[in-house]
């Protein structure tokens, strides 16, 4: 029986071209490369899952197979040393790794030092390390990559070239997990991708760990209903069915939903979240130049443009406000259950209190003339 590999390992990418969502990081790399101006240190930052450790990889594979005369499927492991910054932080790793600096490559042009959560490096090891940074022999590529580049001391940020990754786009993300669905032959529900993406917040890395996770939940099947079901979240269809009984001031219909969602096992506060994230989206659709903004699958864009349709963007506009205090008071309420559902009744009536106010308006207008 073969050993089962991670799609984050097995589909790591071993190219520039392949990295997903990084283009400003990969290009700009390439051309230093071809211009012969690359720098000897960098720094790599940006959150996590996002490419950092990857892109450094290709980086030191690409400087040594350009060489003449050398093979370039070859993968230079004795050019490469890579350092955990969280368990080897103190001076005397540094030291350690001074003394590994100093001995030229056996093969290829460079050899490249990858420092990965460099922010853990202690006061002393970062000033132990200041020399060798500023001035490294000719062969030595320094790469520090972190995800918390606030902690790092300003001397070594003014000796590197400081490279920042972007969190990856979510339509880049599920276009990426097709492509592995399609090579692996699995049947997989854009909408579970698009939910797989959304949950990822950005690191493709965590996104890739979900869909081995449902993978293995659904047999090889991926559909929608399993992705909610194994990433505990609400369903879209939960906040169409709300908006709608709101929109109708179906207040009855509101608190059983709610009542449904806390039995579920759901926190109330989620509830109150989700309810807001989706009127943004509708409050997106009230504009033909901002419906790109909408943060939904394909599947669901003609639904929201339906159902915002129904609603003013007046409703829209004072229900997220509305919505927004409900959830800012909910950790302070005694009792935030009550909080939601006068939230929900209010919302239900919302419609009725600004026609009465733009009716009061009109006959503000009427006696003042």
């Amino acid at each position: 029986m073969d050993q089962f590999v991670v799609s984050a390992r097995k589909y790591r990418p071993t190219a520039f071209e392949a990295v997903v969502g990084q283009r400003h990081v990969a290009e700009t790399l390439m051309h230093e490369i071809e211009s012969n101006k690359l720098a000897q240190a960098f720094l790599f930052t940006g959150p996590r899952g996002v490419g950092k450790t990857t892109c450094a990889r290709i980086l030191a594979k690409v400087i040594n197979s350009r060489e003449p005369g050398v093979d370039p499927n070859q993968d230079f492991a004795f050019n490469i040393f890579e350092l955990d910054a969280a368990s080897n932080n103190s001076v005397d790793d540094i030291r350690h790794l001074i003394e590994q600096v100093r001995i030229p490559p056996q093969i290829g042009k460079y050899k490249v030092y990858i420092i990965d959560e460099v922010h853990m490096l202690s006061a002393a090891a970062f000033n132990a390390f200041l020399k060798t940074l500023e001035e490294p022999p000719p062969y030595a590529i320094f790469i520090l990559a972190t995800t918390e580049k606030h902690k790092i001391l300003p001397t070594i940020l003014s000796r590197c070239q400081v490279f920042n990754f972007s969190r990856i786009e979510i339509k880049d993300m599920v276009a990426h997990l097709k492509e592995i669905a399609e090579k692996e032959n699995i049947s997989a529900d854009e909408n579970a991708l698009h939910l797989i993406a959304r949950k990822a917040d950005g690191g493709l890395r965590d996104a890739l760990s979900i869909f081995d996770q449902l993978v293995s939940f659904s047999g090889g099947e991926v559909t929608y209903q399993k992705a909610i079901e194994i990433l505990n979240v609400l369903d879209t269809e939960t906040f169409f069915r709300v908006t709608a009984a709101l929109l109708d001031r179906d207040i009855a219909t509101c608190l059983n939903t709610l009542d449904d969602t806390i039995r579920k096992g759901f926190d109330a506060s989620g509830f109150v979240g989700g309810l807001a994230g989706h009127f943004r989206n509708l409050a997106m659709c009230k504009d033909a130049r901002t419906v790109e903004l909408l943060d939904v699958a394909e599947g669901f864009k003609q639904k929201f443009a339906e159902q915002a349709g129904r609603a003013s963007f007046a409703f829209l506009l004072n229900g997220l406000q509305m919505l927004n205090d409900c959830d800012e008071k909910y950790k302070a309420s005694r009792n935030p259950r009550l909080l939601v559902e006068l939230c929900l009744m209010k919302l239900a009536n919302l419609d009725t209190y600004l026609k009465g106010l733009q009716d009061l308006e009109e006959l503000k207008k009427k006696f003042l003339k």
